[in-house]
């Protein structure tokens, strides 16, 4: 292993302007003659417009213009599209209603937007957008997730009684039997609360137009430039594509919710084109809480079956989920096939029953939020495999082990579609225990006793789907794009690379691991690769970054395009050393004849290509630069153990994390440093969810935790120092071995920590508390069970 390559702990080399505030987000770009834009949003979460009178905002100091819902329908322009279909049980179609960019007829969230002012100056913008005047007929609101508050009142008439589908997957009836048939049945209810994206980085756009070349220019945050060209220019603004360019700078953090198109990037594009205007927009807090696609809001009832031996023999799932007021890009994949296909787990239950009822309500829309469908997936699994362990007097890690896939199985199709590739998930929950000190629980908790304190411990032994693939077989469930990832690798006539690639860095230190990368393979001097991501004009197609995609997409395609390189560079030395291509060996950057010491470095081979006085150009094109696009055969399947250890205070709620153990097997390791890194954020997120966040609205649609005095995130002192560690199981079904960590994090941390607190409270007589377990639901639980 080199200093750089990879399994090398390398500092991030963007952390050198990121860290001296010289970063280059949206926000911080200007373009000549620049407006700015404010949006008017609705107040109500549902009402009929009557009429919109912008004629004092159109008078206002420096307001260019005042643009409506009846602007838009004149100009002909879409709604935002949805990017998955889902098809219900009865083999219809999921209802699909319109998302207009701007809101004409009716409202359906608070924040929904009716109106854009542009003006010289941001703050005559937003002066001016007060001064719209909107007359609403106020309706009656839909908030709750399982339709229980709907009453007469209907989101969309296309959606009859709000449901968008109402969908299953797995066997039925063998699940039934088994759960008919067992020895023991436990049911829990849940909730996994709806929670608000928090980026670094609000949502902010640029948009120009030049209408001598008919080029439109968007520079937004996004998860990737791509497709929210494809997403806006076919679908909404139905600009040429090849006239339409999309470039995300530096990305603020993204957790999903950068993925999509927004309606503000979409107004301002056809508001820049109508006006010959670039223009400007950037989110505050308050719009991002109310616009920014919010994630989670499921209400569930699992059914876990069991025989005389502990063994899982059946489980059966009901989940309603919320979808808010539209369907945001791909929100109807995120409770099926990316929640439904995890409900094996880690185990070898042989038969599962997914019931899903998705439906519309008057809140924010929701869609893939770090994790998408697995962090749900696993919360629902892994506690009810310790409320199992609780009722049958079990020890919570041996009943997962008994039903653990044991190494020798692999690979195991599971019986919900997914076809797991590898993995040695026994070995991550010993190592996982032993560091947590499992054994000596017992005594640290009678310590705390003495001190008037209760402790609990909790384990979550999750797994997860990443890379998202194959196109193929996500095309037949519904996906309405390709998940391919693409690389363009082109040496400099100096032997300097450029990496080109169609992922998207949101902090996740890309220009590091694909760097990493490429060092390691072609022995390129690691500060001589420059990385290039986010730039539809300078990038080759590419589908971004979600789903822990990056390296194990988006790296298996820099390593094919690596390939490549190799191949055209071996029949360059061959000419340049006179010997036969089969006779050429590569190894540390340098072109070798077999068994001799005659050698020339890729850096002259690259010189050669691009200066060709000795080069065979009866038989190579001149230059150094290939392409290369990896589509994989499957998901990878990251897996690991976690271990929470909690105390509480019962006389007042507080509860503070001692301890928490983190093992991860993310396959090959490319940068340790970088998968501790993600881990920490990610667990630090699960946590936040567990004890702290949650979004909730009023029955009038308002979102009463729309602040950051109301919404409360994890913070320094909120989490412990984390013992982290891995097992390594490479993957095989790509080049590298490698798997995704980004989500891993927070996708077995809420249930971890959970569990922890219930089994600190169940001496007490809790039985089941609901996330978030704040100190005053944790105090009014010990309450309760007390009274």
């Amino acid at each position: 292993m080199s200093e750089t390559g990879i399994g090398a702990a390398v500092r991030r080399k963007e952390d050198q302007r990121f860290l001296t505030g010289r970063g280059n987000y949206v926000d911080d770009m200007n373009r000549p003659g620049q407006s700015y834009a404010a949006f008017v949003r609705s107040p109500h979460a549902h009402a009929e417009i009557n009429s919109v009178n912008t004629s004092a905002a159109e008078a206002a100091d420096g307001v260019i213009a005042v643009l409506t819902g009846a602007d838009v329908a004149a100009d002909g322009i879409g709604g935002l599209p949805c990017g998955w279909g889902i098809t219900s049980k009865d083999g219809n179609p999921m209802a699909e209603p319109g998302w207009p960019i701007l809101a004409a007829a009716k409202v359906r969230f608070v924040g929904d937007m009716v109106a854009v002012v542009i003006a010289d100056t941001i703050d005559q913008a937003r002066d001016a957008a007060a001064l719209v005047a909107v007359d609403y007929n106020v309706l009656a609101a839909v908030v709750a997730t399982d339709g229980s508050d709907a009453g007469n009142a209907s989101v969309h008439e296309e959606a009859a009684g709000n449901v968008c589908f109402d969908w299953e997957f797995g066997e039925k009836e063998a699940t039934d039997a088994a759960i008919d048939g067992a020895a023991h049945v436990v049911t829990l209810d849940l909730i996994n609360q709806r929670l608000v994206p928090h980026a670094m980085e609000p949502r902010s756009a640029v948009a120009e137009y030049e209408s001598a070349t008919d080029q439109l220019t968007l520079y937004c945050t996004s998860q990737g430039a791509h497709v929210q060209r494809l997403l806006l220019g076919a679908f909404v603004l139905q600009h040429p594509e090849h006239r339409f360019r999309v470039v995300t700078p530096d990305v603020g953090g993204g957790f999903g919710s950068k993925i999509y198109p927004y309606a503000e990037y979409a107004v301002l594009c056809w508001s820049a084109k109508r006006l010959g205007q670039a223009i400007k927009w950037t989110a505050d807090r308050t719009e991002a809480f109310v616009t920014d696609a919010h994630g989670r809001d499921h209400v569930t009832k699992a059914e876990l079956a069991l025989d005389g031996d502990g063994k899982f023999t059946g489980l059966r799932v009901t989940t309603h989920s919320n979808f808010g007021a539209y369907l945001s890009a791909f929100a109807p994949l995120i409770p099926t096939f990316l929640y439904a296909t995890l409900f094996a787990g880690q185990y070898t239950t042989p038969a599962i029953y997914a019931n899903v009822i998705s439906r519309f309500t008057n809140t924010t829309p929701v869609d893939a939020f770090r994790g998408a469908g697995r962090p749900e997936a696993t919360y629902m699994l892994e506690r009810i495999i310790d409320q199992a362990a609780r009722e049958t007097g079990r020890d919570p890690a041996e009943l997962r082990r008994i039903n653990m896939i044991p190494a020798d199985a692999f690979p195991y199709q599971t019986p919900v579609a997914l076809l797991y590739d590898s993995g040695e998930y026994e070995a991550a929950l010993d190592k996982a225990l032993d560091m947590a000190d499992y054994a000596g629980f017992e005594s640290r908790r009678d310590e705390a006793k003495s001190r008037g304190m209760v402790r609990g411990i909790g384990i979550a032994t999750p797994i997860e789907a990443t890379g998202a693939a194959p196109s193929a077989i996500a095309g037949q469930l519904g996906a309405r794009s390709g998940l391919y990832e693409s690389a363009s690798i082109r040496f400099n006539t100096t032997g300097n690379v450029s990496l080109i690639i169609g992922s998207q860095s949101s902090g996740q230190g890309h220009e590091t691991a694909f760097a990493q990368l490429i060092s390691d393979k072609l022995g390129v001097d690691f500060d001589n690769i420059d990385v290039v991501e986010g730039d539809t004009a300078r990038s080759q197609m590419g589908l971004g970054t979600f789903a822990s995609r990056s390296l194990s997409v988006g790296g298996s395609a820099v390593d094919k395009a690596m390939d490549k390189i190799i191949d055209k560079g071996r029949k360059i030395a061959a000419h340049l050393l006179e010997a036969s291509v089969d006779d050429i060996e590569f190894a540390d950057g340098d072109f070798t004849v077999s068994g001799t010491d005659r050698t020339i470095n890729i850096g002259a081979v690259a010189f050669a290509a691009y200066v060709p006085h000795n080069y065979p150009l009866e038989e190579l094109e001149p230059g150094l630069e290939e392409q290369a696009f990896f589509d994989p055969a499957n998901f990878n399947f990251p897996f690991g153990a976690y271990v929470c250890e909690v105390e509480i205070d019962p006389d007042t709620g507080e509860t503070e994390i001692v301890k928490f153990s983190a093992i991860d097997d993310v396959g090959n390791i490319v940068n340790p440093m970088l998968v501790e890194g993600q881990v920490h954020g990610g667990v630090a997120q699960g946590i936040g969810q567990a004890l702290l966040e949650g979004a909730v609205y009023d029955a009038d649609g308002q979102l009463i935790s729309g602040s950051l005095m109301d919404y409360t995130m994890a913070r320094a002192d909120d989490v412990p120092d984390f013992d982290t560690d891995t097992t390594v199981t490479p993957c095989p079904m790509n080049p590298l071995g490698v798997k995704g960590v980004g989500e891993s994090g927070a996708i077995g941390a809420p249930a971890a920590v959970i569990n922890a607190v219930v089994n600190a409270l169940s001496p007490l007589g809790v039985q089941t508390i609901e996330m978030p377990a704040t100190s005053q639901s944790v105090w009014q639980a010990i309450q309760q069970a007390q009274a």
